[in-house]
């Protein structure tokens, strides 16, 4: 059964609830680094079920995600109100062949958009940090809630890496 909007929003603010956001967000990406030093290539390929994604292909579908949050927060900051578009994950999956994705690419594709990211938080002028998009699908989003969402985005597929590539779910 397919979740509504508001059913992934609480879902995904779940994992992030009572956390801060930045601070979960800023240790994203060495947490993903441990698990891709840590772990053998070929386990990255292994999927749990068919027509379940791979470790590798959920470690893509971050760095794209991480693109797309890129670009949806510079268009908020930049102009408020701006639309937002959505995304099939499970289209790009196919389309992008996450599946054939080297998982160290993808950990420095989100690595260097993160990055980039949380040094552009740090730098524009806070009031902009209360502008907002209109997602197409879940409506109207503030910077605030996203950051929320993204760490709860976050935590969701670490979470499921651990369990997939047999390691403790540390949070």
């Amino acid at each position: 059964m397919q979740e509504t909007p508001q059913q992934y929003i609480a879902r995904i603010l779940g994992f992030s609830d009572g956390q801060d956001a930045l601070a979960v967000l800023s240790s994203t990406t060495g947490r993903l680094r441990q698990l891709v030093d840590g772990v053998p290539l070929e386990r990255w390929r292994e999927r749990p079920a068919e027509g379940r994604w791979s470790p590798g292909e959920v470690l893509a579908h971050l760095a794209d995600a991480e693109i797309v949050t890129g670009w949806r927060v510079r268009s908020i900051l930049a102009h408020d109100g701006v639309p937002l578009q959505a995304f099939d994950q499970n289209e790009w999956a196919s389309a992008f062949k996450y599946q054939e994705v080297d998982p160290r690419e993808s950990l420095e594709t989100f690595a260097v958009n993160r990055a980039g990211l949380l040094a552009l938080l740090a730098r524009v002028d806070a009031q902009r940090h209360a502008h907002h998009g209109m997602h197409a699908e879940r409506g109207k989003e503030t910077i605030a809630h996203l950051l929320r969402l993204y760490a709860g985005h976050d935590l969701n597929h670490l979470s499921q890496l651990d369990r997939m590539l047999g390691r403790p779910d540390v949070h």
